[in-house]
């Protein structure tokens, strides 16, 4: 494990990503009972089961899935050999087609809508008057800050919590961009850093929290920083935002997770008409199908694009008939 540990820390895994996978792991081999290079599909199958007992989301079973199968993968890769001549062993994947958890796309949550652009643009006005009367002004404007970030940049949790300052380029681009330098990478493959625009007065607002809010917080490199001056894990910006829709007062079906953000981010844009490989890049998927899994149009989405769509061709012909 210190050898993988060290392969991370060599790719560029930030130490927050370092600790959570390592603990991760540690439990995963804790609970298979036996070395990884004697593991079978059917202890797999027998941990994943007990974890769905005990009522783990199916992202968490996920996780203990992929962090083990990228462990295996590293001792194929480089342990192979010694642990062949050490117990006359050699490394098989026991982790199959059917063992392989489900993407994020199909829980069933994520079969919901994600939430609409006007109930969105009622949770900013509420945290917006928030601000006003917080007894921590600090804290208050940070969190809106940072969900606005969630929403307009389509970021993870962690990818937001571990933005620097340094990372706000406001002269690049017509926007300014932010600088995502632990973007999630593919299978264990390490962050995959990227641009994002700062999209909808994203820049606006990260000019205000920079130049008015962030010094009221600990000093530290950390863009979104807790009151200790370090960065929020992505479990207390999930807590945080359930807290805020609490206080809010709507009911259960109006309230969304840090994720929901993610898929309305890419939803809005697309029913708007940008194109979908632009919103691939923004939100970092390798692939466009994986963004697909994330747009979750309107139910008068249909409806909508072809008023548009005639709409725009009256206007087509009613400017040529004036030239003509």
């Amino acid at each position: 494990m210190d050898a993988f540990i060290a392969s991370w820390r060599a790719r560029g895994f930030s130490p927050v990503t370092i600790d959570n996978d390592s603990g991760l792991l540690e439990r995963t081999l804790a609970a298979l009972g036996r070395p990884a290079w004697e593991v079978t599909p059917e202890d797999i199958d027998r941990v994943v089961g007990d974890l769905a007992v005990q009522g783990r989301k199916t992202s968490t079973r996920r996780d203990h899935v992929q962090t083990f199968k990228g462990f295996h993968r590293f001792l194929q890769a480089r342990k192979a050999a010694e642990i062949e001549a050490a117990f006359g062993v050699r490394p098989v994947c026991p982790i199959d087609e059917f063992s392989a958890s489900r993407h994020v796309g199909d829980d069933s949550p994520a079969l919901l809508p994600p939430p609409a652009p006007e109930r969105v643009g009622e949770f900013f006005d509420f945290m917006k008057q928030r601000i006003a009367t917080a007894r921590k002004y600090g804290p208050a404007a940070r969190d809106y800050a940072q969900f606005r970030t969630l929403y307009h940049a389509g970021l993870r949790s962690e990818e937001a919590s571990l933005l620097d300052k340094p990372d706000l380029h406001f002269s690049r681009g017509p926007f300014g961009k932010l600088h995502v330098r632990f973007g999630k990478g593919a299978h264990t493959s390490g962050p995959w850093p990227r641009w994002v625009p700062m999209l909808d007065g994203l820049d606006l607002v990260l000019r205000w929290f920079l130049e008015d809010v962030r010094p009221k917080l600990p000093d530290s490199p950390v863009l979104f920083a807790d009151e200790s001056g370090g960065s929020p894990h992505r479990g207390t910006i999930r807590n945080r935002l359930r807290y805020l829709m609490e206080l809010e007062g709507r009911s259960t079906a109006d309230r969304f997770s840090p994720h929901a953000l993610r898929r309305a981010c890419a939803t809005h844009n697309y029913e708007r008409g940008v194109d979908l490989v632009a919103i691939q890049q923004m939100l970092g998927h390798w692939t466009v199908s994986s963004t697909m899994r994330y747009v979750r149009p309107s139910a008068t989405f249909i409806e909508d694009a072809y008023q548009r769509a005639v709409a725009s061709t009256l206007a087509e012909l009613s400017g040529k008939d004036t030239t003509s």
